[in-house]
């Protein structure tokens, strides 16, 4: 008798998890996309910094205009950021990597501020993924550290310990430009190489990276420097912000031999929100339509507008007058005013394209290799997930498509942070 009772409640039961399971309405699914969003964990490997926002009357507690902020993280529910140390690439020199050296010090400094000295209350620094679970789980945020670039290190093998004493987790061997460590993508461009992949030094480098549980990353290293690595590496590598180039042929992306290669290691690639390296005819249609808006108000006003790479070629005194004088910004925002005023304007690189990159990484490769970042205040954003405010657009356009909570879940965090505690453990077999 229990048991004929038993199977029809079972049966309404199965009914109620399955009609919770399938919203029906739009507002069904942002309900549910929401609560999914509340749930997982959300890592975003690369989040750019500048020290001028990490001083004691401007820093992360304020809504700032940049891209992350703690606000910003709050509205959006972006639980932990990847604060990068960047630095670019300059000459191979004694006195380059000293500079090199300071800059990332300068940015180190910065991120410990924030964590002990402006925020402690709000977001705290992880360097486990065990940290991470447990500082998200107190109500705070957990603040992690990438490298860009491993220029700093100079020839000194004994900064990649101290950098990561400091608390990095990952470090890419270059930038834009090839470093005493490895080729750049960039050398793509010209057919030029200076270490037809790793150099001396870079191997050993690996190898301490290895020795320390350091991740490494792949996204700007020339793809020979990417084979060379992983033939090194005893751990699994990342890709810490690159899409797909099969979607959008960039150097900066991975093509599908080098997806293999990283799948085949263990590794995970990061899909990155930014617009020319995820539809490159849509961020050029539009880019030059709008540069021809900025050159039109430019000539009304009588002066020259200068796009972000031209500004930097120009000299500092130079650069420093254009700052002061302002205009360069009044353009833009004029120009911003127009563009939102035309209807026939070329669209923009939006949300649906970044998880279209998602959508074939996983298809390639599977899901358990594939995760999310967005290179906010590096150029990074897309419509639709614009700053850390939007982060949930991601989570809701991923339940669009099907994704489960599970699958979303490791899409944000759970792969990323399993490939860091794979290298930590190869750290503990190597002592």
């Amino acid at each position: 008798m229990k048991l004929k009772v038993l199977l029809p409640l079972f049966a309404i039961a199965l009914l109620a998890a399955s009609c919770k399971s399938e919203p029906k309405t739009e507002e069904e699914l942002i309900a549910y996309a929401k609560d999914i969003h509340d749930r997982v964990i959300t890592l975003d490997t690369h989040c750019d910094i500048n020290v001028a926002n990490f001083t004691d009357s401007i820093n992360y507690t304020q809504r700032l205009k940049n891209q992350v902020n703690l606000p910003k993280m709050i509205e959006g529910g972006l639980d932990v950021p990847w604060f990068i140390v960047y630095t670019g690439q300059d000459s191979l020199s004694r006195e380059g990597f000293e500079k090199a050296y300071d800059n990332a010090m300068s940015k180190f400094n910065a991120i410990h501020r924030l964590v002990k000295d402006y925020a402690p209350d709000q977001i705290e620094l992880a360097t486990t993924s065990d940290d991470v679970r447990r500082i998200i789980k107190s109500g705070k945020k957990a603040a992690m550290i990438g490298i860009e670039n491993g220029y700093p290190i100079g020839l000194n093998i004994e900064n990649v310990q101290k950098f990561y004493d400091l608390g990095a987790r990952y470090m890419s061997l270059s930038h834009n430009g090839h470093s005493q460590l490895c080729d750049s993508n960039t050398g793509e461009a010209d057919g030029k190489w200076l270490h037809n992949g790793l150099s001396d030094f870079g191997k050993l480098v690996i190898e301490e990276m290895n020795r320390v549980g350091m991740m490494i990353d792949v996204s700007h290293p020339s793809k020979e420097a990417m084979r060379q690595m992983i033939e090194l590496t005893k751990a699994p590598i990342i890709a810490s912000h690159s899409s797909a180039r099969a979607l959008c042929d960039h150097s900066r992306n991975l093509d599908d031999e080098q997806l293999q290669w990283l799948k085949e290691n263990g590794g995970v690639v990061q899909t990155v929100a930014f617009k020319t390296y995820l539809s490159k005819e849509k961020s050029e249609a539009r880019n030059a339509k709008t540069q021809e808006i900025r050159n039109q108000i430019a000539d009304s006003m009588g002066v020259k507008y200068y796009g972000r790479r031209e500004f930097r070629a120009l000299d500092k005194a130079l650069q420093d007058s254009i700052r002061e004088s302002g205009y360069l910004s009044k353009i833009n925002e004029l120009a911003k005013v127009k563009i939102e005023s035309m209807s026939d304007f070329p669209p923009e690189v939006n949300v649906s394209d970044f998880v279209d990159h998602i959508d074939y990484l996983v298809e390639k490769i599977g899901l358990g290799h594939v995760g999310i970042s967005s290179d906010f205040d590096g150029g990074g954003g897309v419509e639709g997930w614009s700053d850390a405010s939007e982060t949930f657009n991601v989570t809701l356009e991923l339940v669009r498509r099907g994704y489960t909570e599970k699958e979303i879940e490791q899409l944000w965090s759970g792969n990323l942070l399993r490939v860091l505690d794979e290298c930590q453990s190869v750290a503990e077999s190597l002592k």
